[in-house]
């Protein structure tokens, strides 16, 4: 759950506040005057605060400027609110360090998107800032292999320039780390990491996620409720993520799916580092370093129609090629005891071991889901065997052992019988649809977002 404090000294406003933010699922809690709202933030951590300049005691934009001089781990995000608003207070609550700025009376609809973006935003930067202080270069990509070496040693060289950088790589080979290792290493690691995952967003949907949208791209109902006095009709609006990047790094995942139509808006946006909102009127201009990745040859899609050759040309700056667990096997056994710390501090079995047979078995294996597929028969495997303080060869699932599960006298669980089935179902219907995952998910009766993370949680990839 997400706390919200409202710091306002009308209780009129603060009751409406809480009581809908309450039915929308927040953990509410509220103070009327600056001295209280301090002695809140001290005993509780919130992720917003929305807080109004005009206190009894004090004045809000002294008081967000003690909110951020908090720790990190602790601040939360400030949206100042007022009801006599100017433009030059709301550049100076932003210079401030204030999320955004909401005028009295307050837009339901306005204040429900600003406060959700706030939240998200600062999940990111907490995670940003949780994956600087773990991240190291050695551990980029686990192993001492020499395709493992050689990325490192590439990341090393290209992270601080602004360089537009194309991760290639099968599903489940680590591209989304590579992304990470390269912005934290980065001039621009200071900044955000926003990701936009091209294949599990519908078509419909891409546009607004990647451009946001302002007041009247959508329609709305006339009934739009204010708070604090009669409605605005205003309509949501939303930061898209190259807004939400600006200053630091986008990550377009498995960008070879994006359709031709926002292909072309993306090379727009690429070239002019300016674009404009859906239903906006005024252009945005950000300064956004682009990763992209993709699990597709996109020099075949080119010859194909389905992807922008001068798009390839401006992403494919500094090209990465992430190799599949299969061609750095030796590299197994440094990840299986990398992963069994980390499951066995989460499921307070800390000394958990492995034996050489048990390894020597997982090396033989193809992984055709590569470090994901590895990294959840490790987590199941623990698991399952709640009690084992080592893991041998008799815990590992027949699908390690023989490459294949076919005879049901081979699973231990239903659960294992029903992945090992879906995952050869759902293989067989990629196969027939060539690689075609839009026309393999009309195949299975699925959406394709549902289809796409399907595949990713059973460790399934496209084989070109």
């Amino acid at each position: 759950m997400n706390h919200i404090l409202i710091v306002d000294d009308e209780a009129e406003i603060r009751g409406s506040l809480e009581e809908i933010l309450r039915e929308e699922g927040y953990g509410v809690a509220t103070a009327g005057t600056a001295a209280e709202a301090i002695t809140l933030l001290q005993d509780a951590a919130y992720d917003v605060v929305l807080l109004d300049i005009w206190l009894p005691d004090r004045d809000g934009l002294d008081v967000l400027g003690d909110v951020h001089a908090l720790a990190a781990e602790a601040r939360p995000e400030v949206v100042i609110i007022s009801g006599h608003g100017t433009i030059e207070t709301a550049v100076k609550a932003t210079k401030l360090g204030a999320y955004d700025f909401l005028e009295k009376p307050l837009s339901l609809d306005r204040t429900l998107i600003v406060l959700k973006n706030a939240v998200e935003a600062r999940r990111l930067r907490r995670d940003n800032d949780e994956f600087k202080r773990q991240f190291s270069v050695q551990s980029i990509l686990t192993g001492e292999s020499v395709p493992a070496k050689a990325l490192r040693q590439q990341i090393r060289l290209m992270a601080p320039t602004n360089g537009r950088v194309l991760i290639y790589g099968e599903s489940g080979t680590g591209k989304e780390l590579i992304a990470r290792a390269i912005h934290a290493e980065s001039l621009r690691r200071d900044s955000v990491f926003v990701e936009l995952n091209c294949a599990a967003i519908p078509e419909s949907h891409i546009e607004a996620e990647l451009f946001g949208y302002r007041h009247g791209a959508f329609p709305v109902p006339a009934s739009s409720a204010s708070i604090g006095a009669a409605s605005t009709g205003s309509p949501p609006e939303k930061r898209g993520t190259l807004e939400r990047a600006d200053g630091g790094t986008l990550f377009l995942d498995e960008v070879g799916d994006m359709s031709l139509k926002t292909q072309a808006k993306v090379l727009s946006a690429l070239d002019e580092q300016l674009f404009t909102p859906v239903g906006g009127t005024q252009p945005i201009r950000v300064d956004v370093r682009v990763i992209a990745a993709t699990n597709k040859n996109l020099e075949e899609e080119i010859l194909k129609g389905n992807f922008r050759e001068d798009l390839f040309y401006r992403l494919n700056v500094v090209p990465f090629s992430v190799p599949p667990l299969r061609e750095r096997k030796q590299d197994i056994p440094l990840l299986v005891r990398e992963f069994l710390r980390e499951f066995g501090r989460q499921y307070g079995r800390p000394r958990m071991d492995i034996s050489e047979e048990a390894l020597e078995t997982m090396a033989q294996h193809n992984w055709p889901g590569n470090v994901r597929e590895l990294k959840n028969l490790v987590e199941r495997v623990l698991i399952l065997n709640p009690r084992a303080l080592r893991i041998e060869r008799k815990h590992l699932p027949p699908l390690t052992q023989r490459g294949g599960l076919r005879n049901s006298e081979d699973f231990s669980t239903l659960q294992q019988a029903r992945d090992a089935y879906e995952r050869d179902y759902i293989q067989k219907k990629i196969e027939e649809a060539k690689s075609n995952v839009s026309r393999a998910a009309e195949l299975l009766g699925l959406e394709r977002s549902h289809l796409y993370r399907k595949m990713k949680a059973l460790g399934i990839s496209i084989r070109e």
